[in-house]
């Protein structure tokens, strides 16, 4: 009786906490709405004509994106939304209110004309952590900032016009094309050489992954790389749900790619304290002596173990993925098109041969045009996302025309999709869907075309990865007269972080004639 009287006589007391929360709540919620009225009302912002959810909640919209990512036709499916609802739309997606816009005055505004009134955001920051820690890929504000400053004066013009930092591991490569007319697939091969080069720029030491007798650890490193990828971009479409995502290989995989490049770290770390301490003059690491090396940089303006293994996994992830993406691509389209690697290798047979030098690459315009048509149509990150930290608004999307300016209120995420943004017919013409590299003789999209982001953080390493693209192309060309297509199939995209050929790039190779 007495334990009966005793929860009685509490009722009450969490009655009124309860009653207390819910008016505080509704209080705070009629505020914001207030304050969203008044914001609104003050800049002439209107709501986009659709807001979709596909389901209770918006659960068939989370649903809908992971199924197709699994059939491998998420960017389509994502540009029939904006065949749907428009070029700017707002859907709900558990939890989640997220603006689609593939509107370039939109993208500018987010990217550099109010650029400190967004950021990646949590869902995206967290769905990063695991393998890339706090790198300039994974961070915001004043965290971000100091990993620019850390990591940019890194990429300096004399480390992307040395020809020689690539010719080692495109010879790599091309020995590894077979010449009596089989077929291979170019696209590990591309995969496999820019981690080489990648790792040798950032460590001092490559992987060899061109290589058959490279070591385990070195072929274990790609493959749990490629795993950790997966998992990343599973955990990203995850959004608020990424807590449900558990996988122990990935796990694994990330343990496992982290320790392989933290004992590249530590070998900085050591040399870099014994130098300072005078006993380690006379050890000079050899590969210092021979080349510039990303990593011995770094260290000389932090020995922090975590933040220099973070920094190397995310410059890593963009070396690799950029330029393998761009030369696979590239690589397929020309194997189904004899026409444009006819035409382009015309070009580069005016080098009589010579191995082209920085300036040879800027030269050749049709090789420009051919790499910007294939960044255009499949660009390496083709979706993107960023949470306004205030709230702003972007200027049209709004009204019953998508011509006024539309609300976003603080926590508020905005998806713009690269890839149906460059294929516009409104912006690159009715065969925006042809691959037509003469195209960008005339073509000045502005913020349309931003296949490497835009504003402050535009990729420091596009010029890096173009000039590697440009020169691994050259040489090719130099090496081999004729491409055949061995897959007739269409382009069948394979997504994780970046854009890839889920089916590879399968071609053959007619060899030079001396």
């Amino acid at each position: 009786m007495a334990l009966t009287l005793l929860d009685l006589s509490l009722i009450p007391s969490y009655v009124l906490i309860a009653g207390v929360a819910a008016l505080a709540l509704s209080v705070l919620k009629a505020l914001r709405f207030f304050q969203g009225w008044q914001y609104c009302r003050e800049n002439d912002c209107k709501p986009p004509v659709h807001t979709v959810s596909h389901g209770l909640l918006g659960l068939g919209m989370v649903t809908e994106m992971l199924s197709a990512a699994k059939e491998n036709r998420f960017l389509e499916h994502v540009r029939g939304w904006h065949r749907a609802y428009g070029v700017t739309f707002k859907a709900k997606m558990i939890g989640r209110q997220v603006i689609f816009t593939v509107e370039p005055k939109n993208v500018q505004t987010i990217l550099a004309l109010k650029f400190k009134d967004f950021e990646l955001g949590d869902y995206r920051n967290k769905a990063m952590r695991p393998l890339l820690g706090y790198g300039i890929f994974s961070t915001d504000g004043s965290k971000w900032e100091h990993s620019r400053a850390l990591i940019r004066p890194n990429f300096t013009r004399n480390q992307i016009t040395d020809i020689n930092v690539y010719e080692t591991h495109v010879k790599a490569l091309i020995d590894r094309i077979p010449r009596d007319g089989s077929t291979v697939d170019m696209q590990d091969l591309f995969f496999r050489m820019t981690l080489d080069s990648a790792t040798e720029f950032l460590f001092g030491e490559s992987v060899h992954s061109l290589n058959d007798t490279v070591p385990l650890s070195a072929s274990s490193f790609a493959k749990d790389f490629n795993k950790s990828q997966e998992g990343l971009a599973l955990r990203s479409r995850l959004g608020s749900l990424m807590g449900l995502h558990f996988d122990k290989e990935f796990s694994q995989a990330v343990v496992n790619a982290r320790a392989y490049v933290g004992r590249f770290v530590q070998k900085a770390i050591d040399y870099r304290m014994a130098l300072e301490s005078g006993s380690g003059e006379s050890q000079k690491p050899h590969e210092l002596d021979q080349h510039y090396v990303f990593l011995y940089e770094l260290s000389k303006r932090t020995l922090n173990k975590t933040e220099l293994t973070d920094q190397l996994l995310n410059i890593l992830l963009a070396g690799r993925d950029t330029t393998a993406s761009l030369l696979s691509i590239t690589f397929f389209v020309l194997a189904k098109r004899p026409d444009i690697w006819n035409k382009l290798r015309d070009e580069v047979l005016k080098l009589d041969g010579r191995k082209p030098s920085f300036l040879d690459l800027k030269s050749i315009s049709y090789l420009t045009w051919v790499m910007n048509e294939t960044l255009r149509l499949y660009p390496v990150v083709p979706i993107n996302v960023r949470m306004a930290n205030k709230d702003t608004h972007l200027p049209v999307g709004g009204g019953p025309d998508g011509k006024d300016p539309i609300y976003i209120p603080k926590g508020q995420e905005v998806m713009y999709t690269v890839y149906t943004m460059h294929r516009r017919q409104d912006i690159f013409g009715p065969d925006a869907d042809e691959y037509r590299p003469e195209r960008w003789e005339k073509l000045k999209p502005g913020w349309a075309y931003i296949p490497f982001n835009g504003g402050p953080r535009i990729c420091i390493g596009q010029q890096f990865a173009l000039t590697e693209a440009g020169y691994c192309i050259v040489r090719i060309m130099q090496e081999f007269e004729a491409i055949a297509s061995r897959d007739n199939r269409p382009f069948e995209e394979a997504l994780t972080l970046t854009l890839a050929s889920f089916n590879g790039t399968k071609v053959s190779m007619t060899p030079a004639r001396s």
